[in-house]
C-alpha cells in the first residue's frame, strides 16, 4: 500500500463516494460505526483506523488502497502493464515509439505519486536517449531516476547508476565513468549484495572505458566476470512475453495482485534484455584479445558477432565502437577498402560530443590506410583530427600512440622539428601523473 493521504483528503473522498452511491451516513456506518463517526470522519476531524477504512471500503465497493491513497489498484496495475509494454517496444528496437510511451507514463506516474513507476519510466527514457545519442538528456533522466530510488537497496539503483556512467563514458569522460562503475561494484561485492543482473550490467559496462584507457587486463577480467554471470540471466524475451500475456488475463479477471506479480517478472526480464547489448561488449573484448594475439580470423568472427548483436536500429553508438575495432582487423587482413567504408559510416554517426574516443580511433585508422596508399596529406589530416578529439577526452594511452604515428609521418616527409614536437607531446601524455593508472581493482564477485 502507498502512503496514506491526510484525514481531510480521506474524509472528502469518503463523502464523494458515499454521495455518488446514494448512501446516507447511517447506511455507510452500520452496523459497526455510528452516523456521528462518519460525519466526523468526512469533515477530516478524525484519522480513521485501518479497520474503519476496510469497513467503509467494503460498503462503498472500492479497494482499501483506493480509499486510503486515492489510487485505484486497477489503474496502478494497468500503468505497470503499459510500462512493460514500453520496455518490450524498446527491447525490439523501436526507440522513438518507446520514448513516447515512457513520456506519457512518466506524467501519469507523477500524477499518481508512484515513485517506483516514475523511476521505471525515467530509466526507460534514459536508455532511449543513450540509443539516440542524446547524452546530456540521458544522464539527466538517470539522475532523476536515482532520486526517485534514493531509499531503495543498491541493486535496485544499479540500472540508474550504470546508465549515468555510460552517458559519461560516451561523452568521453572515461575516468569518471570508471569511478562510478567501480565504486558501485565495490559496494555490491564488499557488502555481500551479489545480484547477478546488477553485477553483470556493471562489469560489462566497464569494458569499454577500460579499453579506451589502456587498462586491457582489467577489461579482460571484467569480460570474464560478465560472461560467467550471464548464464544466470538466461534468455528473457520469451518468458517475459508469457508473463505479460498472463498478466492481461489476470487483470481481466480482477486478480490484480497476481497480475502485479506477473508484471514484475516481465519488467525484470525486459530490463535484462539490455544485457544483450552488454554481452556484445564481451564479444568485442574477445575480438580485441584475438586481434592482439594475431588471430585475425577469430577476431573478425567475434567482432562481427558483437556488431550483429547491436542491430542497426539499436545502440548506434555502441555499434560504432565495435565497427572501429572490426575495421582495424579487416585492414590487417588486407581488406582496407571495406575497412575504410566501415569507418566513414562510423564518422557519420559520431561527433566530438558523441563518442569522441571512437571517432578519433576511426580517424587514426583512416590515417594509417591513407599512409599505406601513399596519400600523405590525407593521412596527416586524419591524425590531426584524431589528436584534437583525444585531447578533449583525455585518453592518454591513445594520445601517445597517435603522436608517434604523426611524428613518424612528419619525419618521413622531412619535417624533423615538427616530428620532434609530436614525439615530445606523446611522451608528455605517456608520463603525465595519474593518466595511465587506475586505483585498486574492485572486490571480486563470488562466481
Amino acid at each position: 500500500m502507498g502512503k496514506r493521504d491526510d484525514p481531510g483528503t480521506i474524509g472528502r473522498r469518503v463523502q464523494r463516494l458515499r454521495v455518488e452511491r446514494g448512501l446516507t451516513q447511517r447506511q455507510l456506518a452500520e452496523p459497526v460505526y455510528t452516523p456521528a463517526y462518519v460525519s466526523t470522519l468526512e469533515s477530516g476531524r478524525v484519522r480513521p483506523s485501518d479497520d474503519a477504512l476496510r469497513h467503509l471500503a467494503g460498503r462503498l465497493g472500492v479497494a482499501f488502497d483506493e480509499l486510503a491513497t486515492g489510487r485505484s489498484a486497477r489503474l496502478v496495475t494497468e500503468l505497470r502493464l503499459r510500462l512493460t509494454e514500453a520496455q518490450r517496444v524498446f527491447a525490439v528496437g523501436e526507440t522513438e515509439a518507446a520514448a513516447e510511451q515512457y513520456t506519457e507514463l512518466l506524467v501519469e506516474a507523477e500524477t499518481q505519486g508512484l515513485a517506483g513507476e516514475q523511476a521505471a519510466a525515467l530509466l526507460g527514457l534514459g536508455e532511449c536517449a543513450l540509443e539516440t545519442g542524446e547524452l546530456v538528456a540521458g544522464r539527466q533522466y538517470f539522475e532523476r531516476a536515482e532520486a526517485c530510488l534514493a531509499g531503495a537497496p543498491l541493486p535496485a539503483r544499479v540500472p540508474a547508476l550504470r546508465g549515468r556512467a555510460v552517458a559519461h563514458y560516451l561523452a568521453g569522460e572515461l575516468r569518471y565513468a570508471v569511478y562510478l562503475l567501480e565504486t558501485t561494484l565495490d559496494e555490491l561485492n564488499r557488502g555481500g549484495l551479489h545480484d547477478p543482473d546488477a553485477l553483470l550490467l556493471l562489469y560489462a559496462s566497464a569494458i569499454g572505458p577500460y579499453m579506451d584507457m589502456g587498462a586491457h587486463a582489467r577489461a579482460a577480467q571484467a569480460a570474464e566476470f560478465a560472461l560467467a554471470l550471464a548464464p544466470q540471466s538466461g534468455d528473457p524475451a520469451l518468458v517475459a512475453r508469457m508473463h505479460r500475456s498472463v498478466a492481461r488475463t489476470l487483470v481481466a479477471e480482477g486478480r490484480l495482485a497476481e497480475a502485479d506479480a506477473s508484471l514484475a517478472k516481465a519488467a525484470e526480464l525486459y530490463r535484462g534484455l539490455q544485457i544483450r547489448t552488454e554481452l556484445a561488449n564481451c564479444h568485442w573484448m574477445r575480438g580485441y584479445v584475438y586481434a592482439q594475439d594475431g588471430q585475425l580470423e577469430r577476431a573478425e568472427a567475434e567482432l562481427r558477432e558483437a556488431l550483429g548483436m547491436l542491430s542497426a536500429k539499436r545502440a548506434a553508438l555502441y555499434s560504432s565502437q565495435v565497427a572501429v575495432e572490426l575495421a582495424d582487423v579487416l585492414h590487417r587482413r588486407g581488406e582496407s577498402e571495406e575497412a575504410a567504408a566501415l569507418l566513414h559510416g562510423v564518422l557519420d554517426d559520431l561527433s566530438p560530443e558523441r563518442g569522441a574516443v571512437h571517432s578519433a580511433a576511426a580517424h587514426r585508422l583512416l590515417g594509417i590506410i591513407a599512409e599505406d596508399a601513399r596519400r600523405t596529406e590525407d593521412a596527416e589530416e586524419h591524425y590531426v583530427r584524431a589528436l584534437s578529439l583525444l585531447e578533449r577526452a583525455g585518453a592518454a594511452g591513445d594520445l601517445a600512440d597517435l603522436c608517434r604515428l604523426l611524428g613518424d609521418l612528419l619525419r618521413r616527409t622531412g619535417r624533423v622539428e615538427a616530428a620532434l614536437d609530436a614525439y615530445r607531446t606523446g611522451l608528455g601524455h605517456r608520463t603525465a601523473p595519474g593518466t595511465t593508472t587506475l586505483g585498486p581493482a574492485p572486490a571480486q564477485p563470488p562466481l
